[in-house]
């Protein structure tokens, strides 16, 4: 039987323009072309949780036009539940405003309409939901005060919490103390500590993170891999090599499948190496939903290249 994983998260549709390089501070800068796609951490997650092979509930607020239709189809031909996506009437699905240069490096903006009031009070008739699943994944696009009450039902039925703080927006030493693991990249585990010059080194922001509560911290490092801190030992694991077009979506794709294996009860090494081969992959394929690989594809590149562990 496969697991189960609840994503209590956003959902929103993502508006991409490539260009050669990102504009300066008021400079209109002519885009190459323009792509739209669905997206929001939580419905990235979902799905690529779907795609490892999990069975996948979505908990969410999408607005009560085109757009939120156009998601709730999406996400039911991947074949997530969205029985607990609540409809917005008020406010509009949200969007995210995405910026793609050669090399595949983003930047985005994020408007979140109705995923900004998604409030602890949506979680009532959804309680079940997680208290049933596996893995509980949060993102840090929707309240803070949501993802809490997600997380406070979690622990009451011993499901694991992976929070993914992201975008890094201050730091909630509650809401810390709930997370099982705990993932950033680089420039988030900056923001979350505090060093805003870059002085500190990965293992040293992982320590840090650490100490604020979650049992285990992730570091994402892009092209440089990942570490892990269990509170007592560093691990370090090599990125896959892939040719990268857009890293949009390829930390959603790392927390997936992460949670996934970690749920199937695989050890945390393995579940992080082929966390990195999933968020590899997604930078190969424009758009986030559409670049997020399935399990046979990451289970080839990981049996293909076997970066190691120090």
């Amino acid at each position: 039987m496969s697991c189960r994983v609840c994503v209590v998260g956003s959902i929103h549709l993502d508006l991409v323009v490539r260009a050669a390089r990102f504009p300066e501070p008021g400079e209109t800068l002519m885009g190459i072309n323009f792509e739209k796609h669905p997206g929001g951490k939580g419905a990235n997650q979902a799905v690529a949780a779907g795609r490892m092979g999990a069975q996948v509930r979505m908990v969410g607020r999408l607005g009560d036009d085109s757009w939120g239709v156009e998601m709730r189809a999406l996400l039911t031909a991947e074949g997530v539940d969205i029985q607990h996506v609540r409809t917005d009437e008020k406010h509009p699905t949200g969007v995210a405003m995405v910026t793609v240069v050669p090399g595949g490096e983003h930047a985005i903006v994020v408007a979140p309409g109705a995923n900004a009031h998604f409030v602890p009070e949506d979680l009532d008739g959804a309680a079940g939901a997680i208290a049933e699943a596996d893995v509980l994944i949060c993102q840090a696009e929707i309240p803070a005060e949501t993802n809490l009450r997600a997380m406070d039902i979690a622990k009451n039925a011993n499901t694991s919490v992976i929070f993914n703080a992201a975008p890094a927006v201050g730091l909630d030493p509650d809401l810390l103390k709930q997370v099982d693991l705990l993932v950033v990249n680089r420039a988030e585990a900056r923001r979350l500590v505090g060093d805003a010059e870059g002085e500190v080194a990965p293992t040293g922001l992982a320590r840090r993170l650490a100490s604020y509560g979650p049992d285990r911290v992730v570091i994402t490092l892009a092209s440089e891999g990942a570490i892990h801190f269990n509170g007592q030992e560093m691990e370090s694991f090599e990125a896959f090599e892939v040719e990268a077009i857009d890293s949009t979506a390829a930390g959603d794709a790392f927390v997936g499948a992460l949670a996934v294996l970690r749920s199937e009860g695989a050890r945390l090494k393995d579940a992080v190496r082929y966390a990195c081969g999933s968020g590899a992959l997604a930078t190969g394929i424009c758009g986030a939903i559409p670049s997020l690989p399935t399990r046979e594809t990451v289970e080839s590149l990981v049996k293909i290249q076997k970066p190691a562990a120090t």
